[in-house]
Parts: C-alpha cells; structure tokens; sequence
C-alpha cells in the first residue's frame, strides 16, 4: 500500500457500517444490562463492571477510568495503535480496502512507496542476518557477540546481523534508489554514493507490528563513531521510537513496568537473564513522545541509566518531557547505576533478583527532582532558596492539573519556604456551571446532549428552524460552534461525530456530552427535546430582556437593540 492520506468519506462510511458491540465483544466479552451492554474496563483494574458500551450512540465509555470513544479509539487504547494503524485494522474488521489519497502537504511521502520500504528493510534485516551467519567476515561480528555473553537465540529473538565492509554487496542485491529513500546508502556533495553501515554489528529497530524501520550499527574496529543510527527517513523518526519494544510486548503485551536504558546491548542482556522489560532511546534525549509511547503500555517508567555524568545529564535532559505527561495514574522512577557500571555488567555482577530488587527500591522521580536541586542550591540562604524556586517552578507547571501537580507545587512551597501555589486552572467546559449531585444536567446541556447522542433528531430541528439570535446564554458560542459543525456534517451517529473532534480542542467537551446522563427514553426523545428547545429559546430570551432592560435603565439602547427590545416585550405580552 503506497503512502498517502486516508478519504474522510471513507472513515465515515466505516465507522457507520461497525457495529461498535460487535468489534468490542470480539476483544471484550461484553453482557446486555438494559439498552447498553457493560464488562469490565480493559483499560483499568476493577471488580465489579463500569465499562459501558452502546450501539446506538457507537460509543464507550468507563464510569470507573473516564475512558470514552468511538471503535477507532478503542483500537488505538486496546490494541496499542496508532490512528492509521486502528483505520486499517478497523477496516479489516469489517472486510474493507483502505484507499489513500495524495495531498499536496505529503508530496514527500507520496513519491514513497512506504509498503515497497518496509518490505526492502526487512529483506536488508534477513541479508545481514546471512551475512552474519555465513559469511567469512561475518566472523568478526560473531567473536564480538560472543565475547559480550549474546546467546544465539537472543541474536535470533533481536534478529542481530552484519554488515559487510563492502558495500556493494548490498548495492548489487537492492534498488540503489531504494536504498536512498531507506538510508542505507548515502550521497556525498560529488554525488558518490557510500554504505552508512559497513562492518558492523548491526540491530534492526522494529516498531510495535514487527516492521523493520531502521537500524543501529555497532563498530567492531576502532572507527568513530562506535554506535550508528539510521538517519530520519519517511519510516524512521529517531525522536518517536525506541529499541526493543517490539520483541517486548510479544512477551507481555501489559508489563507492570518498562526500563529506559541508554544501549542496545542493554536490553539484549536484561532480555536473556530474565528481565525482558527494557527499551533503549536511540541514541537521543528522551523526549515527551518516548515516554507517551510507553506509558500506553504501562503505567511506571523507570530511567535505569549509568551513574556517570553523562548518565546524569541523560536523566536531567529527560525532566522536561517527564513532567509534561506525568498525570495521575502514572509513575516514573530513576535508577542510576554506580560508575563504571551499566545495566548489562551491573546485572551480570549483581545477580538478576538484586538488580530487580534495586529497581523496585529506586527513588520516585519527584524524589530524585527535589533531592537534585537541594544539592545544588543552599536553601539555609534566602538567595539560594529564591535560585531554588525559580530553577524547579518552570518544570512543575509543565505538570498536567492533577492531584499530583498540586503536592507537588506544596513540596516546593514547604521546601522554599516562600508561597509559589499556582492556582490550578479549570478546563473550559461546556457549560460552565458546578453539576449538582442527584440533578439532572442544566437545560442547555442536555438539549445539546439529547442532539449529540440523538444525530436523527438533526431532522427535527431543521424543521423548526435555528434562531442563532435567540440561543444567548452562557456558553452559548460553544453550542452554537457544536451545532453548526452537526448541521453541517450531518453526521449518522455519535461515534461518526466524534472522529470529527479527534484531537481537537473540543474534543472532551463532545466526550462529555456523549457520556451525559438524560433518563430520556429512546421512544420520547423527540418530544423531550422539542420542548427543552423551547425551553431553552424561553429562557434565553427572558436573559436578554432582562440584560436590555437593565441597560436602557444605566445607559441606553441602540437602535438596534431598541427593536430587539420592543420585540421581546411584545413576545412576553402575548404569553
């Protein structure tokens, strides 16, 4: 399947003809209660069910973890996919081709053929393994791996090869072109061509379905530099991936916990002694989708990296993006190594349940955060306590609204004995009102709740008509921007409305009118909603009055609103 944007018709069709229930049920097995039918949530620990999905609304949702979604959602969360991955696989499900479409944003990607790339790194991941094996210089690469203690089903399970010092070995078996979309072959400013891999031990990096991507290459002379990595290419992006993954989660699709290590042969060690849970960045500085990528598999993060100062510099550089994603419900623990040790030669010397059992006793990262900065300024002198604060708030505001970010500004406040709260900001929802407990949602709320859940009764309301006028209340822009979007879209059920919102700033807004309760039954939800419109449109005019009334009596009217004045008064004379 060559590269290519995926049709917005095509998404729409396919998320109206799956039955949600059904894509569900054959990954959760799900039990009728009522109109929806429930399990327990697969996203969360729980005992008693609170995981509810519908099939007329083409959602779910968990009253337990907050998860919510249409199919496509619920193939990203469950099957760990990204949005293309879950469309394809979506598609499947229901016995269809994905098409693609070009588009001028992806001329790059559309002079690519993505699917002819992977199929060219996986038969280069098969030649080096060849060439590992069989050939005379391959010899080389196998006296290095034996000397680092490699098993020869480890070097089959990461599907470890070599490349030979020639490169045209490589050139005469593949499509030089090819090679240069892959990054196996490079050009020079004369326009020569040259191998980027050449006597080396080389790693294929996978990503979660297997695919080779890339490749890191060790030396085995000594050459500079000593560890190489593909360049970015329209199938490798260094910055979003990590080594090992793959061959991890054929192990345990849910592990408790992921190490971070710095190096290849890191995981490899830990993987054939038993602590087959480690994944290394690819020669770059954590970043904040790394750890997004992980923690969708896991809820605690542990940096294992060498004690060193670079170790430690690798743990600092790592903090930004820490903090960025670190909400409630996730963990990331620091484990530094003693000097000169790294994980392979720590663990091999340690012992596989003493090297467990110091990550299980290693610092949390907010204890590792605050311990650092405490070394590092005097809090005993106003001046460093005033160092202190200023070094560590920029990193705790970068914390989502959670619970945690609010100890954790208190930590600071306690430590640097001066007040640095910060308020914590309530999202923009619609509306804004504080819910009452045992009420039903304010009018507004639910006549837009009854629409969004109900897509048929769009029908009902264009017969009535839209006052765009008339709808003045608070939060009216939302409801209007909400509506305008259903009326022009039209969409055929809620779980096609959403994919509209996907990632959008409105997005949990739409969630939460979705997962609104209305105790409105299916057979009178049209006269339900005909008369909270009416309702709605009611009061929305008695708030106007009241606001022109209140401003012809302090400052006057413009003409404009003089007559929308006259006319609401006459509109209440004649109730």
């Amino acid at each position: 399947m060559s590269g290519g944007r995926i049709p917005r018709a095509f998404i729409d069709d396919l998320l109206a003809r799956v039955d949600i229930v059904e894509l569900i049920d054959s990954h959760v097995p799900l039990k009728k209660t009522g109109a929806n039918y429930v399990a327990r949530c697969p996203f969360h620990t729980e005992k008693t069910p609170s995981f509810s999905v519908n099939s007329n609304k083409q959602f779910f949702h968990c009253f337990g973890c907050g998860a919510s979604g249409n199919a496509i959602s619920f193939l990203m969360d469950f099957n760990h996919l990204d949005f293309v991955e879950a469309v394809e696989d979506l598609a499947a499900f229901a016995g269809l081709d994905v098409p693609r479409e070009n588009a001028s944003a992806t001329i790059a990607q559309d002079k690519v053929d993505l699917q002819g790339l992977y199929d060219l790194m996986g038969r280069v991941a098969e030649f080096y393994v060849q060439q590992l094996r069989a050939s005379a210089a391959g010899k080389h690469a196998v006296a290095y791996l034996k000397k680092r203690d490699v098993s020869g089903e480890a070097a089959k399970t990461f599907m470890l090869g070599y490349a030979p010092q020639d490169w045209q070995e490589l050139a005469k078996r593949f499509n030089q072109r090819e090679l240069l979309d892959a990054g196996l072959l490079g050009s020079n400013d004369n326009g020569g061509l040259y191998a980027r891999f050449r006597h080396r031990v080389m790693f294929p990096i996978r990503d979660k379905r297997g695919r080779v991507i890339g490749f890191g290459g060790r030396v085995l002379d000594d050459s500079l530099p000593k560890y190489l990595n593909s360049p970015e290419t329209p199938l490798f992006h260094k910055g979003r991936e990590v080594y090992g993954l793959y061959e991890l989660l054929k192990k345990n699709a849910k592990p408790p916990r992921i190490l971070l290590v710095e190096g290849y042969m890191d995981v490899i060690a830990l993987a054939q002694l038993g602590v087959d849970y480690a994944v290394a960045a690819l020669g770059t500085a954590t970043s904040q989708a790394h750890l997004e990528l992980l923690f969708r598999y896991t809820s605690e993060l542990v940096f294992c990296f060498d004690g060193d100062n670079a170790g430690r510099e690798a743990i600092w550089k790592a903090m930004e993006a820490a903090f960025s994603v670190l909400q409630d419900g996730r963990q990331i623990r620091v484990m530094l190594l003693p000097p000169p040790h790294d994980p392979d030669s720590w663990v091999r010397e340690q012992g596989v349940e003493r090297f467990v059992g110091h990550i299980q006793d290693s610092q949390v990262l907010s204890d590792y955060f605050f311990g650092h900065l405490t070394q590092e300024y005097n809090l005993n002198e106003m001046e460093g306590r005033a160092q202190f604060v200023n070094k560590a708030k920029p990193y705790l505001a970068r914390l989502p609204d959670s619970l945690f970010k609010e100890m954790m500004f208190a930590k600071l406040q306690e430590l640097g004995k001066v007040d640095v709260a910060e308020k914590r900001v309530v999202p923009d929802r619609f509306p804004s009102r504080p819910p009452q407990k045992n009420s039903r949602p304010p009018l507004e709320r639910q006549t837009l709740a009854m629409l969004v859940q109900n897509p048929g009764l769009l029908e009902v309301l264009e017969e009535k008509g839209v006052d765009w006028e008339g709808l003045d209340f608070k939060g009216a822009d939302k409801f209007k921007s909400i509506l305008k979007v259903m009326l022009a879209k039209k969409p055929v059920n809620t779980g096609v409305l959403l994919e509209y919102y996907r990632d959008s700033v409105d997005e949990g807004i739409v969630k939460q009118l979705m997962s609104t309760k209305l105790e409105v039954p299916l057979a009178g939800i049209e006269a339900e909603f005909c008369g909270a419109w009416d309702r709605l449109l009611e009061h929305a005019a008695d708030v106007r009055f009241d606001r022109l009334l209140v401003k012809l009596q302090t400052e006057g009217l413009s003409q404009q609103e003089k007559e929308a004045f006259q006319k609401l008064s006459m509109d209440r004379i004649r109730k």
